[in-house]
């Protein structure tokens, strides 16, 4: 029994560390270190030309207004290019774009994915800042200014935005388990950027400087994610612009938040394997230390460990029982039994608080094995797969 015992609290000591642990340890860090990042905070008058890419997939229900939001944008209009790129759309999204003479259309029948399109626009950018944002997300007035501030810094080559997820209290928990995971993320990247650099940039809102794109390979699934930490991986920081924000609406149903999980996950494994020199410790310290405890440990040892933790603490119970085995069973079987009731509401457009958090980690959990095995079969394509909002 001792080496079920041992994977037990090496389980438990993982998952406790990875969701837990990594972000008292950050803050601590962060209190020790100092904030250092004030020098951003007076800088209002640095306004260097910037291009804005959005790239849109079968929007037309919502590319009307994500037109009049970017128009309305503060930002000097002479300094502030605006690119679409609506490759592989069939529906009237091209169209309803291509009636705004102050945005430059680009557009391929073929699908061949998001990764592509944007390869394809960045040979059009001439700017020395780059932002990338999606279609379905509203920006507020001044994430432009708010991002591209962070530049007056030289050792900064990317700016992350903060995404946010709008929902009504109405919603259901598969809804609010989104809201409450990125209230939850954008609080890591802010104490990430202070103790050092964003652990990869979230596709819906995020900057970098344009010399220092490289072109990503058609298959990436996790595009934004890749980019950031190539040019982490060339020196360079990534800064957190919370004050700049996409806001967007939750999955539509939790068939549909599913589907993003496990697409996320499949991509989060290939991203692992394209950034292997990221765990190379003596090359990347502190780099290297946020990537594996905020981004590998989730894909990786985290959903692991939760599974041995049930099963070692069932053999315990069996073959040595005792107070504590019983108790630790009990808990994590309350838990479970909690993360279903809140399955079940979810499928029944019902939330309630109580039950959301304990469902939406196990449904990301599980999102991750099942990302996995996609990953093994190769059958994860990199085209746009849309996910249905509300």
């Amino acid at each position: 029994m001792k080496t079920t015992t041992i994977v037990f609290w090496i389980s438990m000591l993982i998952v406790f560390y990875n969701y837990i642990g990594y972000g008292v340890i950050l803050y601590l860090l962060v209190k020790l270190k100092g904030r250092t990042t004030a020098a951003t905070d007076t800088v209002t008058a640095f306004e260097p030309a910037a291009t804005l890419v959005i790239a849109a997939y079968n929007e037309e229900d919502f590319i009307a207004a994500k037109i009049r939001n970017t128009f309305e944008l503060d930002y000097p209009k002479e300094k502030f290019r605006i690119i679409i790129i609506t490759d592989g759309s069939t529906d009237r999204t091209p169209d309803l774009v291509a009636r705004h003479p102050g945005i430059q259309l680009l557009h391929e029948p073929a699908r061949n994915g998001k990764t592509a399109a944007l390869n394809r626009a960045m040979q059009l950018v001439d700017t020395p800042i780059v932002i990338f944002c999606d279609a379905n997300t509203l920006l507020n007035k001044s994430a432009i200014r708010n991002i591209v501030k962070h530049y007056a810094d030289e050792t900064i080559g990317g700016v992350a935005g903060e995404k946010k997820i709008i929902y009504a209290d109405r919603e259901n928990s598969a809804a609010a388990g989104e809201g409450i995971y990125w209230k939850y993320e954008s609080f890591l990247k802010k104490l990430d950027a202070e103790y050092y650099s964003v652990v990869g940039a979230a596709g819906e809102l995020f900057s970098i400087r344009t010399a220092l794109y490289q072109p990503v390979e058609k298959e990436v699934i996790l595009d934004d994610f890749i980019i950031s930490l190539r040019i982490n991986q060339r020196g360079y920081r990534i800064a957190y612009a919370p004050d700049a924000y996409a806001m967007e609406t939750p999955s539509a149903d939790i068939k549909e938040e599913h589907k993003r999980k496990v697409r996320i996950s499949a991509g989060g494994f290939q991203a692992i394997i394209k950034l292997a020199s990221l765990l190379n410790f003596f090359r990347h310290p502190k780099l290297t230390f946020q990537y594996i405890s905020h981004r590998v440990l989730r894909w990786t040892l985290s959903p692991l460990g939760l599974l041995l933790l049930l099963i070692t603490n069932v053999i315990l119970v069996i073959n040595a029982p005792s107070p504590w085995w019983y108790t630790c069973l009990a808990a994590q079987l309350a838990f479970y039994a909690m993360a279903l009731i809140g399955y079940s509401q979810a499928e029944k457009q019902v939330k309630n608080r109580f039950f959301q958090v304990p469902f939406y980690f196990l449904f990301m959990n599980i999102a991750v094995y099942q990302g996995f095995y996609r990953y093994l079969k190769g059958n994860q394509s990199s085209s746009w797969e849309k996910s249905k909002r509300k």
